[in-house]
């Protein structure tokens, strides 16, 4: 009599393989109608950001990949914020620049806000309130990035900050749209 334990281990072995595929598939699907419909997201970065997260392991489709994508982004603007308290501590700041980035500050901590009932609202499925808040905390890094623009020989210290939350705001964006 055969052992039925090859049979069941290769079984499982599929499984596995199909659960990874599909996860694998469902980020890049998401994110390449993202990309396509957004010009502020990249499909690598967008890619990228959510395979960082190990929740989108077990996405099995876009509506799946919205609160991660919310998380992601929430958790970005908490590190802006430690970042600008960080930058603030600096006593050598000029004037103009400490005001820049104290505005930043408050910029980002309503950003996480925004986030945070974003989120709530799509979990309630509100989609119109979830595309409000986001959308609101999407405002921050073009914000904060032009109050530095105002001195033309001031050169903004959050640029790239600013450009990463921009993507990673507009990703969940681009998601509730697709789940709409």
């Amino acid at each position: 009599m055969k052992s039925s334990f090859p049979l069941v281990y290769t079984f499982f072995a599929f499984f596995f393989l199909l659960l990874v595929l599909v996860r694998s598939d469902v980020i890049q699907d998401s994110c390449d109608k993202a990309a396509k419909g957004d010009p502020n997201i990249n499909f690598d970065f967008c890619v990228a950001s959510l395979e960082q997260n190990s929740k989108s392991k077990t996405a099995t489709c876009t509506e799946d990949l919205v609160p991660i994508s919310i998380e992601i982004a929430t958790s970005n603007a908490t590190s802006i914020s430690s970042i600008v308290s960080k930058l603030l501590e600096k006593k050598s700041l000029e004037k103009f620049t400490r005001s820049c980035l104290e505005a930043c500050s408050e910029l980002y901590s309503e950003a996480g806000s925004d986030l945070q009932s974003g989120g709530q609202a799509f979990e309630s499925k509100d989609y119109g309130t979830a595309n409000v808040d986001i959308s609101a905390a999407l405002d921050a890094p073009e914000t904060c990035e032009d109050g530095f623009k105002e001195k033309k020989w001031l050169v903004s210290p959050l640029t790239k900050e600013n450009n990463n939350f921009l993507q990673l705001t507009a990703i969940p964006l681009a998601f509730i749209t697709m789940v709409q």
